[in-house]
């Protein structure tokens, strides 16, 4: 039985830092690239790799009476494959201790992994009686196997793919690139240096997705779970499922350990539930997970992770209809969060009175581009007829700011107070204008909309400059400003934490192709990312995984076999 998950990645749209402190928000879209686990038993591998070396050297051995001799084996072998990265991992698994131990290269090694493996098998114990504990025992004895993939889009292809080809940068382009296309590796390799990926990520936060995958594909595989994988509307079916509870408890721990530390948990949260408004849980409820690097026994640990006061609060989320999320890479290279995040908690310091204001204005920014961007969503459900005719949304995809501002400030009910454009201080304005009742409420809520983004950006580049880092740095501020006078585009910023990995826009209508051209004359790539507001997802057996493991048993067969057989 193979089981496929996949977790999305993720762009952050508003609450960067301020996320990481209780009762603060943060918008968060997920997307349609996703990182994908795979999960099937590992004695079917390990047949598969023995019976092409015993053929290799012309050997007679029957398959059956491999499989008998495998599954003597009193440790559980457990085998992680990630192809892109030429990577493969041996490990055993301890039954009485539930910990997993290295048996290949060091080098290879992944503690997201080995954490989410650890972690969901644990909680299988945890949480099953003794029937289901021997039924887990039989089936660990064939082992697991894993293998993961992810969407082109977590990694940057400039360097080797478009620059070395002289291809144009164009998301067109960027489509041609083969499904799960290996990265490439620094020099260092061929002088027998531990080799790095050249590549940069994107910012769309590999680490949840692959954690959150991998725990999903294992928890459903065990039997912890059990999620719809066939309706078309799984997502709708599953989203107040307990199962995602756990799914969620369960990777934000393995995550937490892995990561060495407790974070604000919205990267693994969009990643199980999708695209949210997200207010992060109290670090005291991973205290328990944390118990487990001090010595306790993992099962106890996961029965007080699994009973612990979860406080997250999550609110369902999802731009507006007839808009559309864009995701640009810049050619600056990408930042350190984690130095950045410490920069500006330093400053919180050093200055408490000044980001304290800052902080109590940025949140106010972030609530009322929320505020806004739910009404044109409530707008759509109650009147959808009315709001997708409504010839504003249509004009304006077609308007660049200024002209933009001015027929927005023109399409409003005489009487009508609405701020003017500005970063200054807001400057309120009488207008005249038509009556309808709707579209008032959508040019209101447009106006609003872009007015809170524009706040929110000189709030996030002040704080970067009193704390001494990149936030908004001015070739993105001039990329931001470049964007914002686009036709068709609404809002723009740099999602997260902000620095050069990643800018963003929000289009009207089909205005989404006028930006990427004018992004490629800016040195900026537009990846394929779009929102998909579902989270976490169970699919079919996937040919392109297998076909793709298939071309790369050959080279690694050899090692992981001695490894296999020396434990």
């Amino acid at each position: 039985m193979e089981v496929v998950a996949s977790a999305p990645g993720k762009v952050l749209l508003t609450g960067g830092y301020l996320i990481l402190e209780r009762p603060n928000a943060g918008i968060v879209l997920s997307t349609k690239r996703t990182f994908r686990a795979s999960t099937y038993p590992a004695i079917v591998v390990i047949i598969s790799m023995l019976l092409r070396v015993l053929r290799a050297y012309h050997v007679q051995f029957d398959a059956n009476s491999l499989t008998n001799a495998i599954a003597t084996f009193q440790w559980r072998i457990m085998l992680y494959w990630s192809p892109q990265l030429s990577r493969e991992s041996m490990y055993k698994l301890s039954r009485k201790h539930l910990t997993l131990q290295c048996v290949s290269s060091s080098e290879s090694r992944n503690l997201f992994v080995e954490n989410a493996i650890q972690y969901t098998i644990a909680a299988a114990y945890a949480t099953f009686d003794k029937n289901k504990k021997d039924a887990l025992d039989k089936l660990l004895l064939q082992g697991l196997d894993i293998t993961i993939l992810c969407c082109n889009d977590f990694y940057s292809y400039r360097g080797f793919f478009f620059e070395a080809l002289g291809l144009p940068l164009a998301p067109e382009a960027l489509a041609t690139l083969p499904h799960f296309t290996s990265i490439t590796f620094n020099s260092e390799e061929s002088h027998g240096g531990n080799c790095k990926p050249e590549v940069a990520e994107t910012g769309l936060d590999s680490s949840a997705a692959m954690t959150t995958a991998v725990v999903a594909a294992l928890l459903h595989y065990l039997g912890v779970i059990n999620l719809s994988t066939s309706s078309e509307d799984q997502h709708r079916l599953n989203k107040n499922s307990m199962d995602l509870d756990i799914m969620h408890m369960i990777a934000q721990s393995a995550h937490c350990i892995a990561q060495g530390k407790v974070g604000s948990g919205f990267d693994v949260s969009f990643a199980v539930y999708g695209s949210q408004c997200d207010v992060c849980f109290s670090p005291e409820v991973l205290s328990a997970a944390q118990a487990a690097v001090k010595g306790m026994p993992l099962e106890e640990v996961i029965r007080n992770i699994l009973n612990g006061k979860w406080d997250h609060e999550r609110t369902e989320f999802s731009v507006p209809p007839l808009m559309t999320l864009l995701l640009g890479e810049p050619a600056t290279g990408g930042s350190s969060t984690p130095s950045m995040v410490g920069a500006v908690k330093k400053w919180q310091k050093a200055d408490p009175e000044k980001s304290q204001e800052t902080w109590i204005k940025l949140a106010k920014a972030n609530s009322e581009l929320e505020i806004q961007l739910n009404m044109l969503r409530k707008l759509a459900e109650e009147h959808w007829d009315a709001y997708k005719c409504v010839n504003v949304i249509d004009r304006c995809s077609r308007l660049k700011q200024a002209k933009f501002s001015r027929f927005i400030l023109c399409s409003l009910p005489s009487k009508c107070l609405l701020p003017r454009w500005s970063t200054k201080p807001i400057a309120w304005t009488v207008v005249e204008g038509v009556t309808e009742p709707i579209k008032e409420a959508v040019v209101k809520a447009l106006l609003r909309e872009r007015e809170g983004m524009l706040e929110i950006q000189n709030r996030m580049r002040t704080m970067g400059e009193d704390a001494g880092i990149p936030i908004e740095p001015e070739s993105q501020t001039q990329l931001l400003d470049a964007t914002m006078n686009m036709e068709g585009v609404l809002l723009a910023g740099v999602p997260g934490a902000g620095g050069f990995d990643a800018v963003f826009a929000v289009t009207l209508r089909d205005s989404s192709r006028n930006v990427t051209n004018a992004w490629s004359s800016h040195n900026v790539l537009a990846l394929l990312v779009r929102e998909d507001p579902q989270g976490v997802c169970f699919e079919s057996g996937d040919t392109r995984c297998r076909e793709i493991l298939r071309q790369f048993l050959p080279s690694t067969s050899s090692e992981l076999l001695i490894s296999c057989f020396c434990i």
